[in-house]
């Protein structure tokens, strides 16, 4: 029988990290993300199913532990909000450098700097592009409700495995701390040492000095071979753009024009795309899940058949650039955004997309 609760986003997401067989958490608070540590430490998933849970003394020490589990072969992951996953950047690029999985959930937050505590969209960039120095990228998935917040963590850790990409969760302040009906996940037992032997060669599992040592690093001092690490990598990202892209589509089979939209800011698109139907504009909304990889095969399909795009974000123009690089001038792409904490109205949206009529 499904398990259905009400609970905030920040909370769905803490127990579906327990029930997916997370081996490791490893977070500071930050407003707000505060109850996905809150609730995991309610919980005492250590007696259960054997789960480390631990603050550490900063979001540096948290994302160099979910380093050091990674490199065992274990599902560790951290959450943070926006000006803490900054603090962060250097250990995602170690990771990345070193082929790792892990996940890092951002419940983003006004910026820049300190900002505000009020949800934004304006971490695109930083979750994307990278953040930190280097060639790389991390898989990023953007949840519009509080079940996508339970079934993004199982997923992302699927994706980083298979991929050994560190996947982030782009979440915002809405998503995470809004309430809603959740069918939790069933319970996953998490690796055994046979199956990350298995299924992690590249893992450290304490092998007796008779073997050969795994080494982790993202140190290479030979040029050359560096070289051909990034080569390597980058052919690696060319298969999950080929093979991971996702999105939804609302009412597109007809639309002449479309709103595209990722995270909270779908969820009020979508109410914009139903009041212009309501006044006889066949407007749809296509929602990107993976903003990287970005669903770029996707758009260029409608930008064949729409009259002119909508980007709509809680920030001041970040996802419009991949959008117009998939349009590549086919269409008009507009941008709309607000931006400091601030939500903007169904009707703001739909006056937004008239305008371009």
């Amino acid at each position: 029988m499904e398990e259905v609760r009400l609970m905030k986003g920040n909370e769905a997401l803490a127990h579906a990290a327990i029930r997916c067989g997370c081996d490791g958490y490893f977070g500071y608070p930050i407003t707000p993300q505060s109850e996905i540590m809150e609730t995991l430490m309610a919980e005492k998933p250590w007696e259960t199913t054997g789960m480390v849970c631990l603050q550490a003394e900063s979001e540096v020490a948290s994302i160099n532990m979910v380093y050091g589990g990674a490199s065992c072969g274990k599902k560790s992951m951290t959450s943070s909000s926006s000006p803490g996953v900054s603090l962060m950047q250097e250990g995602i690029s170690f990771m990345c450098g070193a082929d790792l999985p892990g996940l890092i959930v951002n419940v983003q937050r006004g910026g820049p700097g300190l900002g505000t505590i009020q949800p934004s969209q304006s971490d695109y960039f930083q979750a994307t592009k990278g953040g930190g120095h280097g060639d790389y990228h991390l898989l990023v998935l953007a949840p519009y409700s509080v079940q996508e917040m339970a079934d993004f963590v199982d997923l992302s850790f699927e994706l980083s495995f298979k991929y050994r990409i560190p996947a982030m969760i782009l979440s915002d302040g809405v998503i995470g701390q809004m309430m809603e009906p959740v069918v939790l996940p069933p319970f996953k037992a998490r690796f055994t040492n046979e199956e990350i032997a298995k299924n992690c060669p590249w893992a450290l599992t304490g092998k007796p000095a008779s073997r050969k040592q795994n080494i982790i690093s993202s140190l290479e001092l030979d040029p050359a071979l560096m070289e051909d690490h990034n080569v390597r990598r980058q052919e690696r990202y060319r298969l999950v753009e080929a093979t991971e892209a996702r999105c939804q589509e609302f009412m597109c089979e007809d639309a002449e024009y479309l709103i595209v939209a990722f995270g909270s800011a779908a969820r009020i698109c979508q109410k914009s795309v139903e009041l212009l139907r309501q006044e006889g504009i066949k407007a749809g909304l296509l929602r990107p899940i993976t903003l990287w990889p970005f669903p770029t095969q996707a758009i260029q399909h409608y930008a064949k058949q729409v009259k002119s795009m909508l980007c709509a974000e809680l920030n001041a123009g970040q996802m419009v650039q991949d959008v117009r690089l998939a349009v590549n001038g086919q269409v008009p792409v507009e941008h709309f955004g607000r931006m400091g904490g601030m939500v903007p109205t169904p009707e703001e949206i739909v006056e937004a997309l008239k305008k371009q009529m």
